[in-house]
């Protein structure tokens, strides 16, 4: 093998990178195509304490052999070799995403048993160039733009900054070679159409233009490494305002919102363009709306003018309900704000919200629907199914925080029930609205 010119774009490059630390472990994912070959040889050359892993997907023949192949040039590196085969069904979608979900969950798990710190992704300038153009085309912002991030969470990218060409030349003068994917030339794959129809037209028309995309996408890149530090600080600067979002540049915000939404459980990258506009329609002055559906059963909605993403899945709303109870006592009088004050005798349960009920509340004229008072009170959509009730018989007696039916208060200087539910209702998940107890008759202590 060739003594290594230490000028090389690869060595350059993986030598010189900030994502990788010498001396740490780092798990060198290995496909066994021409970009994961050399980034592992790279890593060797470099003096890196490198683990390579490489995972058969079995979805074409001879995938065995090219794993065979990885292992003999792990061996002829002295390179340890973490290796899988899949045998379970590929989950349900595209070819390329079920691969690709498949394949990171067996990095994590090679990653853990190995030890290393980071797990080194083999994506080069060229892969930064067909991601962007990719986004640009569905529709992005800077996020989009950058083509993929250098790093995300333990993954990391010490190639995009090496062309292609480099990586040939780099193994051409090691006398390597590499197993050539047939995926990497069907016209069906999107990023195959970018790369061989789309790319190489506007290269014959602009000559130039690959490198000037790559060069925008980094200071996309750059800017978006800016916009999620100032995202961060607001967002651990407490409860965030509707006022307070709409006034921040519009990428910050976006991040502030992608924070929120895997803060309550969502999947990164789980939101579309689409997702992000109408969070921020929300949140502008106007007539607004209800909230908005998100995946992974969130939704994003504002009570009173404070931001939230909450659960709203059924399952996580009944297991709220189960846990209500009713504490009562008897009570000569008193303000607890948390309490309603009733007549006895009474046959008090609590329950919850079912076509029909209605209430006469102490204050008001005549008797109104359920849905009315909650809708008056800014109870949000998906709390209302499990906010806790109180009846004295088959008759509503009190929304807690809301409203105590007139039939049911207590008479103003006589001894009464001291109810309270435990706990004291609050929207989904985050105790942020402030709810006013009912209004009661004056009564003396």
């Amino acid at each position: 093998m060739l003594q290594p010119l230490r000028d090389e774009a690869m060595l350059r490059a993986v030598a010189a990178s900030t994502l990788l630390r010498l001396g740490a472990r780092v798990l060198a994912a290995v496909s066994g195509g021409p970009d994961s070959t050399a980034l592992l040889i790279a890593l060797h050359e470099t003096g890196h304490d490198v683990v390579a892993a490489h995972y058969d997907h079995a979805l074409r023949e001879g995938s065995d052999a090219v794993a065979a192949r990885v292992a003999e040039l792990c061996t002829s590196l002295g390179v340890e070799l973490i290796t899988e085969r899949r045998t379970a069904p590929l989950p349900r979608g595209s070819l390329q995403a079920a691969a690709r979900t498949l394949r990171y969950e067996f990095l994590e798990r090679a990653r853990a048993d190995s030890g290393a710190v980071a797990v080194a992704l083999a994506h080069t300038a060229d892969d930064v160039v067909e991601g962007a153009v990719i986004h640009l085309e569905r529709g992005c912002g800077l996020a989009g733009m950058r083509g993929m991030p250098g790093a995300r969470d333990v993954f990391v990218r010490p190639m995009l900054d090496v062309w292609r060409a480099d990586v040939r030349s780099f193994l051409e003068r090691r006398g390597v070679s590499s197993y050539e994917d047939p995926a990497n030339s069907e016209l069906r794959f999107e990023r195959v159409r970018v790369r061989r129809t789309l790319l190489p037209a506007l290269e014959r028309d602009r000559p130039g233009i690959v490198r000037r995309l790559h060069a925008a996408s980094r200071v996309a890149g750059r800017l978006h490494e800016t916009a999620v530090a100032l995202a961060s600080e607001a967002h651990a600067g407490g409860p965030l305002t509707a006022a307070a979002l709409v006034a921040m540049p519009e990428p910050v915000a976006i991040e502030v919102l992608k924070a929120l939404y895997v803060e309550a459980g969502g999947a990164e990258p789980g939101l579309s363009r689409s997702h992000f506009r109408s969070m921020l329609d929300l949140a502008r002055p106007g007539e607004g709306g209800r909230g908005v559906d998100l995946p992974g059963g969130l939704r994003f909605r504002i009570v009173g003018n404070l931001v939230q993403i909450v659960d709203s899945s059924a399952g996580r709303r009944l297991e709220q309900a189960a846990m209500v109870r009713l504490e009562v006592s008897s009570c000569p009088g008193c303000a607890d704000p948390e309490a309603a004050h009733l007549r006895g005798p009474a046959e008090l349960s609590v329950g919850f919200r079912r076509p029909g009920l209605r209430l006469r509340p102490v204050g008001g004229r005549g008797t109104r629907k359920l849905q009315d008072v909650l809708v008056d009170a800014h109870i949000p959509r998906e709390d209302r199914d499990t906010w806790p009730l109180v009846f004295d018989g088959g008759r509503l007696a009190w929304v807690p925080g809301v409203a105590l039916d007139a039939g049911s208060a207590a008479v103003p200087g006589e001894r009464s029930l001291h109810v309270r539910v435990i706990p004291m209702p609050v929207p989904s998940r985050q105790k942020v609205v402030k709810l006013k107890a009912p209004k009661e008759p004056s009564r003396s202590a």
